[in-house]
C-alpha cells in the first residue's frame, strides 16, 4: 500500500469514526447516564470489533452479501429493528437512582457484536476494502492495515463521544434536561438510519 493510499485510508476512517451514527451516539448516551468508567467495556467493544470486522469483511464476507439482494434486505431490517429498539430504550431511559441501579452499559461483548448489525460498520467496512484493496496480490496485507489503522481511529473516537457523554453529565442533574438529552441521542440513531430505512422502504416497493 501506498503512503499516497495509506493517508486517505486515515482520512476515511477518522471522518467516518468521528461523525455521528449508531456507535457514537450510544456512547454519549452511555457516557452521560453510567460515567466514563463503566462507558469503557462498551468503547473498547466498539474498538475492537470494529476492525476484527474489517478483516472478515475483507477476508470475502462481504462478497456473499453483496451477492444477494434478499440477504441484504434482511440484515438491513434486523439492524434497523434493533437500532429502533435501542433508540426507544436510551429516549425513555430515566434519571432517577433507582432506574439507574437497574440499567447497566453494553458490555465488551455486546458492544463487539454490535457491529455486525450496525448499519454505519458495514457501509465503512465494505466502502473501505472496495475503494483502499488492489489487485497486487497483497490482499491481506492490505485489508490488515486498513484494520489497525481503524483500530487506532477508533480508540480517539470511542473515547471522545464517550467522554463527552460523561462531561456533560454535571449539567444532566435535573430530571428534564438528562430526558431531553436522551431524547436528542435516541434522534440522532434515528437518524443516522434515515438512509437505510429509505433503501429498505424502495426495496419492499
Amino acid at each position: 500500500m501506498s503512503l499516497q493510499t495509506l493517508i486517505a485510508v486515515l482520512i476515511f476512517s477518522t471522518v467516518m469514526a468521528f461523525t455521528p451514527g449508531p456507535n457514537n451516539a450510544m456512547l454519549a448516551s452511555s457516557g452521560s447516564r453510567f460515567g466514563l468508567a463503566r462507558t469503557l467495556p462498551h468503547a473498547a467493544g466498539v474498538t475492537l470489533g470494529f476492525p476484527v470486522m474489517i478483516f472478515l469483511v475483507g477476508l470475502g464476507l462481504a462478497s456473499i452479501l453483496l451477492a444477494s439482494p434478499l440477504l441484504q434486505l434482511g440484515m438491513k431490517s434486523v439492524s434497523c429493528a434493533y437500532l429502533l429498539w435501542m433508540a426507544f430504550q436510551i429516549a425513555r431511559s430515566d434519571s432517577t437512582k433507582e432506574s439507574r441501579g437497574k440499567d447497566r452499559p453494553l458490555t465488551f461483548l455486546q458492544a463487539a457484536a454490535f457491529q455486525w448489525i450496525n448499519p454505519k460498520a458495514w457501509l465503512m467496512a465494505v466502502g473501505a476494502i472496495s475503494a483502499y484493496t488492489t489487485a497486487s496480490g497483497r490482499l491481506y496485507l492490505e485489508v490488515a492495515i486498513i484494520a489497525v489503522v481503524s483500530l487506532v481511529v477508533s480508540i480517539f473516537s470511542t473515547l471522545t463521544w464517550a467522554a463527552f457523554g460523561a462531561g456533560i453529565r454535571r449539567w444532566l442533574r435535573s430530571h428534564t434536561a438528562l430526558r431531553l438529552f436522551n431524547i436528542a441521542m435516541a434522534l440522532s440513531l434515528v437518524a443516522s438510519m434515515v438512509p437505510i430505512l429509505l433503501e429498505i422502504a424502495q426495496a419492499l416497493k
